[in-house]
């Protein structure tokens, strides 16, 4: 690990800028930075999500996640670094799988909602998607790895399926999109 932090502020940033992880500085509103925000806000929701949820076994795959975001972050303020592992992909594709056998087909749009626990995951794979669609605009500027573009797509509709699955554990139904709203 770099240095350890012995004050938690330093003043370098008052002007506007902020330092990446190999010492460069940029502005706070950096294409760089707001993808680096989005990953962050995605984590902390996700441990909001953990405080929310008892099921084990999502703790588990979600608790992963959270340090392979931070190791996201870490890429990102480190450019040109590659933290993100190719298999870490793979094993959200097998844990869609598994999740997603036992959950009914879909005929229907899901809207966020149902159990809290379910609601917080969808709200979740919102910032989710809003995080790759900053690591998208970054990559038109800045390198940026192919694995970890891949990672939040699959993590998003992983995010998607872990929703469904908390509503169903919690004997919730999914809220499927009527075309015409229901009378109020």
């Amino acid at each position: 690990m770099g240095q350890r932090l012995t004050k938690i502020y330093t003043r370098t940033g008052d002007q506007g800028d902020t330092g990446l992880g190999d010492g460069q500085r940029v502005s706070k509103d950096d294409d760089r930075v707001e993808a680096l925000g989005t990953v962050d806000e995605l984590n902390s929701l996700i441990g909001l999500l953990l405080s929310e949820t008892g099921d084990e076994s999502i703790k588990k795959i979600l608790t992963a996640i959270q340090h392979q975001l931070f190791e996201l972050g870490g890429e990102l303020s480190l450019p040109g670094k590659t933290l993100l592992q190719e298999n870490w992909v793979e094993a959200m594709e097998q844990q869609l799988d598994k999740l997603n056998k036992p959950l009914g087909a879909l005929k229907d749009f899901i809207l966020p909602g149902g159990h809290r626990s379910a609601a917080l995951c969808h709200l979740a794979r919102s910032v989710c998607r809003r995080a790759e669609r900053r690591l998208y605009t970054l990559s038109r500027s800045s390198e940026v790895t192919a694995v970890s573009l891949r990672y939040l797509n699959r993590l998003s509709d992983l995010l998607f399926v872990i929703a469904r699955s908390l509503n169903q554990k919690q004997g919730c139904t999914d809220v499927l999109w009527k075309h015409e709203p229901p009378e109020s």
